[in-house]
């Protein structure tokens, strides 16, 4: 056997292991929910009732019409906020450009349900905001954030962030000399915008659009805190899955195929207007931004500030409150660590527990975010054709139907994983990895395989080679995709919130459990501590790579 033969044979292997992994912990679950979706509670006989029963009950398809609605209009006015705050912040010298950038991402990466837990600080029924305009307007007006307004305001104000980098990603491979040659030729600004930059850069606004889209629809945490009346899809499979009373595995399991098959069929969709609508652009001259003029300076930095402030003020809010004496979701007088201090004495397990479950997940997910890019990239076959697409599958799949996949599949023997630490590290595994792949396959594009040809060729093992060389080079791409990874790691909520128990509770879970019972004191302090360790990465992050953005 050649060299080269032995080198693609080892990596055959691991390529074969890793995909058995994922048919495994992804697609055997995958095919227990939708044989779960099909069988008639307590007999478990064949059975279309499931889905009759939610075409023919507006309580429930009325769930579905919300959440496209809630979807729809949360993409829509991202796309109004993000693309031109892309397109000013790319083409304008505005001040403190770099610190707005390091703002938006900690305003992006912060959880949904952090932002839902906040705004009920602000504008709930008691809220701050709600308060002062009562006793401005009388208190005969209701101000409340809860139902359809309240949920779009929250993911708009979260998510928006989303278009605006991938739209400025697009953005910085355009050719300056393309919109040279339009104004030489006498093409109005604005025609110049809509005609030529937007269609440039189409296939990354549908690339956030898409990342909008499935983090809206499939969100659990938002809905469920401030959606009162309002039921959305992950709300209701939730509650049918968990509840004690009229809930049915199988009808939850039911629910979330139609889930499923929405988000694969918008997927699909998405690539195929993308691979449509690309272009392929050499862009020797990036856009220099220039000094906008004094009036229309004045309304395009209002208009980035404001709309970063309002991002951002659920992390203040949530930090104030945090230092603010309470009584369940009472504000009292007086400043302190109380709120810290029941925190960590009531609910420190759950502190400890989601930096453990992170930390082994986040390993796990560098060891097998490098080895899959590496065989995707390098070691091409069936095999790693099939994994670069099956790996990618779970940025479509909700948490809280993941969670269900996971519970009906490992739910008995030979291998009952249900109440265990196992289940959670690999939910949190499987829904994180696509970042670290992303980034790590981006990254080995650029490198040369000549010198692992040549470590190969001198009697160097295949392992070794990519253990000693390959790895280490790959690691300054890699840890953009890893902190993404690490980030949502430590937030997680949809799929947690189905799979803990008691002992395995993690900060997320313990911030949710609190807003539902109305102690915002311990919540703030617990939301406070997540956010610290968001910026604290951040900035770890950057000063570690040298980088000043994280690409997506």
């Amino acid at each position: 056997m050649s060299m080269r033969q032995k080198n693609r044979s080892v990596w055959l292997w691991i390529t074969i292991a890793i995909f058995l992994a994922m048919c495994l912990f992804l697609f055997y679950p995958l095919i227990k929910l939708f044989i779960s979706a099909f069988q008639e509670t307590g007999t478990g006989e064949f059975t279309f009732e499931n889905f009759l029963k939610f075409c023919s009950k507006p309580y429930y398809y009325r769930s579905l019409f919300n959440s496209i609605k809630v979807t729809v209009v949360v993409t829509l006015l991202c796309c109004i906020i993000g693309i031109p705050m892309a397109y000013i912040m790319s083409n304008y010298e505005i001040k403190g450009k770099r610190v707005i950038e390091i703002l938006i991402i900690v305003s992006l990466l912060s959880p949904p349900f952090i932002g839902a837990y906040s705004w009920i600080v602000l504008l709930g029924r008691n809220g701050i905001i709600s308060n002062f305009l009562k006793s401005i307007t009388g208190s005969g007006i209701e101000f409340s954030i809860y139902g359809f307004g309240g949920i779009v305001l929250v993911f708009t104000m979260k998510l928006y962030a989303y278009i605006y980098m991938y739209a400025s990603g697009g953005l910085s491979k355009i050719d300056v000399s393309l919109t040279e040659a339009a104004e030489n030729l006498g093409c109005h600004p604005l025609k110049k915008v809509f005609n030529m930059i937007v269609p440039l850069i189409l296939p990354s606004v549908m690339a956030g659009a898409l990342v909008v889209f499935a983090n809206t629809f499939t969100d659990f945490g938002t809905p469920m805190m401030i959606g009162e009346g309002y039921r959305t899809m992950p709300v209701l499979v939730f509650q049918e899955f968990v509840g004690e009373v009229g809930g049915s595995a199988n009808y939850a399991a039911a629910l979330s195929m139609i889930m499923l098959v929405i988000t694969i069929a918008i997927f699909l969709v998405q690539r195929y207007i993308t691979n449509k609508k690309s272009f392929e652009m050499s862009s020797l001259r990036p856009i220099v931004p220039v000094k906008p003029k004094k009036l229309s300076g004045f309304f395009m930095h209002l208009f980035i500030y404001l709309f970063v402030l309002i991002s951002l003020l659920p992390q203040i809010t949530v930090i104030v409150s945090s230092f603010k004496n309470m009584s369940g979701p009472v504000y009292k007088e007086g400043w302190g660590f109380q709120n810290y201090i029941d925190a960590f004495e009531t609910r420190g397990y759950t502190i400890a527990n989601t930096y453990k479950f992170a930390i082994l997940a986040v390993l796990i997910i560098m060891i097998l975010g490098m080895v899959i890019a590496y065989v995707s990239v390098r070691q091409r076959s069936v095999f790693s054709s099939i994994l670069d697409v099956v790996t990618m599958f779970p940025l479509v799949i909700s948490g809280t139907v993941l969670g269900i996949t996971l519970l009906l599949a490992f739910n008995s023997r030979p291998l009952r994983l249900t109440g265990t630490v196992a289940i959670l590290v690999i939910s949190l595994v499987i829904r994180r990895l696509p970042y670290t792949i992303r980034s790590s396959s981006a990254v080995l594009k650029q490198l040369s395989p000549s010198v692992e040809e040549a470590s190969i060729s001198l009697g160097c093992s295949p392992l070794k080679t990519f253990a000693k060389i390959t790895g280490p080079l790959m690691l300054s791409g890699v840890f953009s995709g890893l902190i993404l990874s690490w980030v949502t790691l430590i937030t997680e909520l949809s799929s947690s919130v189905i799979l803990y128990t008691a002992k395995t509770q993690t900060m997320s879970v313990a911030i949710y459990l609190q807003v539902t019972r109305n102690e915002f004191g311990m919540a703030a302090a617990l939301a406070t501590l997540l956010t610290v360790t968001i910026i604290l990465s951040l900035v770890i992050f950057f000063k570690a790579t040298g980088k000043k953005s994280i690409s997506l």
